[in-house]
């Protein structure tokens, strides 16, 4: 099966194309280095690829309207694999984006409404916080690292890219269409992002203290009020956050 893979180097992406590989499938990663822009459309041809996995996200450089990132990035790949005949479009969303529709959340739920009202036959796998984001969102500040407060259920980032693989494969593969439709993967047990900061700090002998504050608005209320965390369907990941930890040494030392 050939794999085209939009956001193949980011956090997720990346484990999405060495999962697929693994696993014996052909993989081609969309990125401007390979002369694709997916904001522009230019120079996306998806010939011959059977499933798209569509795990991108806004450069910071395109962080200013988030909306119309995913808007514009959906909209192309679904033309383009209209276009060359793709059987599948897998996409990757946050757990209550749609509920709290603010902030980055808002362009997840732009992207699944342009993803449901196409005309390829779609998954949408919506995932709670990455093990990874606590690094992503915590500022230096002092002696001080500080944190958003959030409820959250966080779960690896390769899994969520194995779950990615597995339902890409099931749709396209599989002989009936349970993998179609809206999925929910999360982490084994509720953490506060500020609590997975803090063993960080620790693994890498970092002495600083950690600062836990409320984000204002909407966009914060639904980060710590439990609309981000998942439903009684959600697929449970059995990833410790410890284990994860213990497994990223390298990379934390790095």
């Amino acid at each position: 099966m050939k794999i085209a893979i939009a956001g193949g180097t980011g956090v997720v992406g990346r484990h999405v194309e060495r999962i697929a590989r693994e696993a014996g499938h052909e993989t081609v990663v969309l990125t401007r280095s390979q002369g694709v822009d997916l904001v522009s459309g230019e120079g996306l041809s998806l010939t011959g690829v059977d499933v798209v996995i569509d795990a991108s996200g806004p450069s910071k450089g395109e962080r200013g309207n988030v909306v119309e990132f995913f808007e514009r990035v959906s909209t192309n790949l679904l033309k383009a694999e209209a276009d060359a005949g793709v059987r599948h479009h897998v996409a990757l969303s946050i757990i209550g984006a749609a509920q709290v529709n603010a902030g980055y959340y808002a362009g997840k739920r732009a992207q699944e409404d342009v993803v449901t009202a196409g005309s390829i036959a779609w998954t949408i796998l919506r995932a709670t916080q990455f093990f990874e984001f606590a690094d992503q969102v915590s500022m230096p500040f002092g002696p001080w690292v500080v944190t958003p407060k959030v409820r959250s259920q966080p779960i690896a980032a390769a899994s969520v890219a194995a779950e990615l693989v597995r339902l890409a494969e099931s749709a396209v593969q599989g002989a009936s269409n349970d993998a179609h439709g809206v999925h929910e993967v999360a982490g084994p047990e509720e953490r506060q992002i500020a609590h997975l900061m803090r063993e960080l700090l620790v693994a890498r002998g970092d002495k600083r203290r950690v600062l836990e504050l409320p984000l204002p608005g909407r966009f914060g209320k639904g980060l710590r009020d439990g609309t981000i965390l998942p439903s009684s369907e959600a697929k449970l990941d059995d990833v410790a956050f410890e284990d994860w930890l213990a497994g990223s040494h390298d990379e934390l030392s790095a």
